[in-house]
Formats: C-alpha cells, structure tokens, sequence
C-alpha cells in the first residue's frame, strides 16, 4: 500500500512538472523573468498563498488598470498607498518584464478569492 502511494504521488508529481513545462515553454525569457520576480515579490498579496485563504490584494491579469502597461509599469515603480513601489528593488527591464508576465495571465472571474 505504501508503495503505491509513493508511486502515484511520484507519477502524478511528473504530470505536474510536464505541465508546468509546457506552460513555461510558452513564455518568452522576458515573460519567465516577470514570472519569478512576480512570484518572489508579487505573489504573497496578489495570489492566495493557500486554498482557504482569501486575496490580501487584488488578483493581477492582462485586464489590470485597464490593460495600460505604463500604468501598470508606474504603480509597480511607485507603488500605491497599500502597496510598496519597487523602483529601488528592480531595473526597468525588470519591471518591463513583471508587465510582460502580467500581459499573459487571464483574468479570475468576479473578485474570486478577495480578502474584504
């Protein structure tokens, strides 16, 4: 029974890792960039850290401000009063490449998931 166990979760380990594979292979370097700087910085407030936790920031997509990318590009330089800025954490190629990133991800449906 335990080796089964251990067998699934090893099978089912590899047909996540492909997928995140294949995604990944989707996205052009700059895009892979904003991803893990997205991850690294974003993530913690913009995407729920566990599945019975809510959203303590809005969730980001292409559809964000807008879509405005110098919009986008400004509050992530400057922040916002609920939000730091990162014009002293990241260049603007890298800021440039968080905005790329933001530009692949679709839109949650409604405010799903949103801390009140």
């Amino acid at each position: 029974m335990g080796r089964a166990l251990a067998a699934l979760a090893l099978v089912l380990g590899a047909a996540l890792c492909t997928q995140a594979s294949a995604a990944d292979d989707r996205l052009s370097d700059a895009q892979r960039l904003g991803r893990r700087l997205f991850e690294q910085s974003c993530a913690i407030c913009h995407t729920k850290p566990t599945l019975a936790s809510g959203l303590y920031a809005p969730a980001l997509s292409r559809e964000t401000l807008g879509g405005r990318t110098e919009v986008i590009r400004e509050v992530i330089s400057n922040g916002t009063p609920r939000m730091p800025g990162f014009k002293y954490n990241f260049g603007s190629n890298e800021t440039d490449a968080v905005v790329a990133y933001l530009q692949t991800l679709a839109p949650l449906e409604g405010n799903a998931g949103r801390k009140q």
